[in-house]
């Protein structure tokens, strides 16, 4: 079972993201695949979200908590980031290199 860091930086939950896929037979999985299961992933945070906010929805819709629908996204963007050989903590700092130069209005 992949072990992570007591205090892991974003490069080691993206090896530990990689580690699990293999143990648990998701390394196979496209960046396709990713993509797509990562926008279910996203549609149910939105779904947590409208329950904490107290938004009308299904009395038997099953709603996962905020912080774990976040995990799962986190996890499917650390494995497609892996499919594609990005280095997420690169891409951010070279990404918001080009934001710190736009004018946010």
């Amino acid at each position: 079972m992949p072990q992570l860091a007591p205090k892991p930086q974003l490069a080691d939950f993206q090896r530990y993201v990689a580690a699990l896929e293999v143990e648990r037979g998701f390394d196979q999985q496209t960046g396709r695949d990713k993509c797509l299961m990562l926008g279910e992933e996203v549609g149910e945070l939105f779904k947590a979200v409208r329950q904490q906010e107290g938004l009308a929805m299904d009395p038997n819709s099953k709603v996962g908590s905020i912080d774990e629908e976040l995990a799962d996204v986190f996890i499917f963007v650390c494995a497609i980031a892996n499919r594609y050989q990005v280095d997420l903590a690169a891409a951010f700092r070279a990404k918001e290199a080009t934001n710190k130069t736009r004018i946010w209005r």
